[in-house]
């Protein structure tokens, strides 16, 4: 563990961003990646700004603020991760993008560096298969919102290596989380509880069985849930759901995990949650 010092991130979207402000308080160097040096420098300035309300609150030390940032580097190229340690891929759930993007970082990054995917369903092998270096390519699959959520679930996949395993287990307890482990499978272990609940709540919306707010109330009351699966869909985003269920239900083959009609409607509509102001519920 002593070995890493740098870590990349490739992606400053919602959970890009939180890794990088995590990595970044617990003392590591980042490189924070994107589609452009624009895009990436935005992505630091979100961090930034979700730092100042902490200062705001009393929550956090300006000099701390300050501290983190300085050891957040914004990069529009892949050539800015070459020499980075670990680099996690925090990119869109799609499989083809994400398979693109791991040849280019295959060939972009130093050959002892381990290319971890925050992938939330997408097989890590199939993922792996697209480099040169298989066995140092892992699942480091991080909870939203990623400065607030514990859990890290640590994925292998069929060549990861031990050693690489390893070391992203205490990558991941170095950064102050908890882990989980689990073996290459659609939706891993946390997902595949998940999104059937959520999507079984969808059902029970679009059959008319209750309204939003009674099947969030009966989650959280009834099942001591914090949030109900609706709301939770809303902060996860809509998108991201349906990609995880059809994923789900392509790669086990089973009907039982087939997408709701209204989940699929409300991404074709663009509702897609907190993000766009209206998911199940308008924001």
């Amino acid at each position: 563990m002593s070995q890493i010092k740098s870590i990349g991130v490739l992606g400053s979207g919602q959970m890009g961003g939180g890794i990088a402000q995590v990595a970044a308080q617990s003392g590591y160097s980042v490189a924070l990646a994107d589609i452009s040096l624009a895009a990436a420098t935005a992505g630091k300035q979100k961090i930034e700004k979700g730092l100042a309300k902490l200062v705001e609150k009393g929550k956090l030390d300006a000099a701390k603020s300050a501290e983190i940032l300085g050891r957040i580097t914004p990069v529009g190229e892949l050539a800015g991760l070459a020499d980075c340690d670990v680099v996690i891929e925090a990119a869109t759930e799609n499989v083809e993008l994400k398979k693109q993007l791991f040849a280019k970082l295959d060939a972009a990054c130093q050959k002892a560096s381990i290319l971890a995917t925050n992938t939330s369903s997408i097989s890590i092998t199939v993922i792996a298969a697209q480099t040169k270096r298989p066995e140092r390519v892992v699942g480091m699959h991080f909870m939203n919102p990623v400065p607030v959520m514990q859990l890290v679930e640590i994925i292998r996949g069929l060549a990861t290596d031990n050693a690489v395993y390893e070391s992203t287990v205490a990558l991941a307890r170095a950064m102050g989380k908890t882990v989980v482990t689990s073996n290459d499978a659609p939706g891993f272990l946390v997902n595949r509880i998940l999104i059937p609940l959520i999507n079984e709540a969808c059902f029970v919306l679009q059959e008319g069985v209750g309204t939003a707010e009674d099947i969030d109330a009966g989650a959280r009351l009834g099942l001591n849930h914090p949030m109900g699966p609706l709301q939770l869909a809303d902060l996860i985003g809509l998108d991201t759901c349906l990609a995880i269920a059809e994923v789900l239900h392509r790669d086990l083959g089973d009907d039982k995990y087939r997408p709701a009609t209204i989940l699929r409607n409300h991404v074709a509509a663009g509702w897609l949650g907190r993000k766009t102001g209206r998911g199940f519920y308008r924001y």
